[in-house]
């Protein structure tokens, strides 16, 4: 019986790696799909500002009490799965809580640790799933923000779910197998002394006294399957989830835009047209075009972006890191105003036409193209235009997401391309072009307002 258990467990473990690879793989191959830009200077500060907002989920704690449930659950979660390494090992050799002897003066605590978080990570998902259905947070709902409905608020009932389960399976298999260990029973009882009661879940002892040694173990070996087996089908569904950000959410804040907020990127195209008009030729001109790097980004044909081909990597690795709070789109005053502007149906938007190329792979094969585009089918005009450019959005963002980026480039798309920008705004232009200010009137004059007050 444990040969076929150890078979099983290798099968399970190898489906588990198989789905994740595939999946990983399409993922990274719709990233690349993005023009290249290199954000490899200031490893120093980078890896200092992913300490702080990644892992110490600094933004967050702009409302401690959110931040440090947020806390719980992200860093939670991730300790306590360092318990999967003995899981794992235990699975493939048949054993029991191998490390157990060899580690016996750090193995307690180590334990108690996982579960005071399993127990903290329980609590939070329950509030979580009470904030989004019972007190109805208004960026959480459907009714307010059109891209949360249908699949995206089930993902998230799932998710907090099935974390609420895990953690129950997690504490309730070490009661049992304390109650094992107790009676000494088999393999169990060999860890007596060894292994002692656990902090939180001695408490669930009481559940299984009644439990007849059978049934116990029974029991026992339910909760430690269903606990990995879960796991294994968390970390296969995560990939397709929103929830990809708990891997992805650290390489996104590493990869992070260093300029100050406010500053936007020259368009390469652009700058080499101004350049030569000015008399300053290639080998004189300023290489930077706006990058940190001083690297002159690749041209692409066009101005700004029409679908995602055209937008920088960075920019898809944004919309895959997306969380879908909504703090961005909470902070907007386009769609405070009324207007259908939510940066993160942005991107949200963007990770689905990511998503439609990657089933068109799969079905058709990687030479797949469609008549689709992310300006027009996916995002439309009056949204993009709504953006007044504010960087609230930006600043919302606990994983330094920049959905900006993405409506300027296509926004740039449509008015120097299709030359379709608003009335007012050609006005504007042109009154930029001709007087160097969006108003209309002569340079010269432009301070005849401060001689008015002068003479007051």
């Amino acid at each position: 019986m444990a040969y076929l258990e150890q078979v099983f467990f290798v099968v399970a473990l190898g489906i588990t790696a198989w789905f994740i690879t595939k999946r990983v793989k399409l993922i990274a191959r719709a990233i690349k799909l993005g023009r290249p830009e290199d954000r490899s200077a200031n490893a120093g500060e980078r890896l200092k500002i992913m300490l702080e907002v990644a892992f110490g989920q600094k933004k967050m704690f702009d409302n401690p009490l959110v931040g440090i449930m947020h806390f719980v659950i992200y860093a939670g979660f991730i300790i306590i799965n360092i318990e999967i390494l003995e899981i794992i090992v235990d699975g493939l050799i048949g054993a029991h809580r191998v490390f157990a002897p060899f580690i016996t003066p750090i193995y307690p605590f180590l334990i108690n640790v996982f579960e005071v978080l399993a127990f903290g990570v329980l609590a939070v998902c329950v509030v979580f799933l009470t904030r989004r259905w019972v007190s109805k947070v208004q960026r959480l709902q459907p009714e307010r923000h059109r891209e949360l409905k249908e699949w995206p608020v089930k993902d998230a009932t799932y998710i907090l779910v099935a974390e609420i389960v895990l953690m129950l399976l997690f504490l309730t298999w070490n009661a049992s197998d304390s109650v094992l260990r107790d009676r000494g029973i088999g393999h169990y009882g060999e860890l007596q002394g060894v292994v002692p009661d656990f902090l939180i879940s001695q408490y669930l002892k009481p559940l299984f006294t009644g439990f007849g040694d059978g049934a116990l173990v029974a029991y026992e070996r339910a909760a430690w399957w269903l606990h990995i087996l879960g796991i294994m089908g968390f970390a296969v569904y995560v990939t397709y989830s929103k929830h990809l950000h708990i891997a992805l959410g650290f390489p996104n804040v590493y990869f992070s835009d260093l300029k100050p907020k406010g500053e936007m990127t020259n368009m390469p195209e652009v700058t080499k047209e101004v350049q030569l008009m000015l008399g300053i030729s290639p080998e004189q001109a300023d290489p930077s075009g706006g990058n940190e790097n001083g690297e002159q980004p690749p041209t692409i044909g066009r101005f700004g972006a029409k679908d995602v081909e055209d937008l920088r990597w960075i920019n898809l690795m944004n919309a895959y890191s997306c969380t879908e709070c909504g703090r961005c789109t909470a902070a907007c005053p386009a769609n405070i105003t009324g207007k259908k502007l939510s940066p993160r149906k942005i991107m949200m938007d963007t990770r689905d036409r990511l998503e439609d190329i990657q089933r068109g792979w799969v079905q058709n094969g990687p030479e797949f193209k469609d008549d689709k585009s992310l300006l027009g089918d996916y995002i439309t005009v009056e949204e993009i235009n709504a953006c007044t450019t504010c960087q609230a959005c930006v600043n919302a963002c606990p994983i330094n997401i920049n959905p900006l980026d993405i409506i300027l480039q296509l926004r740039r798309y449509k008015v120097m391309e299709e030359s379709q920008a608003p009335g007012s705004w050609n006005a504007m232009f042109s009154n930029i072009e001709n007087n160097m200010a969006p108003w209309k009137f002569s340079p010269s004059d432009r301070f005849n307002w401060a001689d008015q007050v002068n003479q007051k």
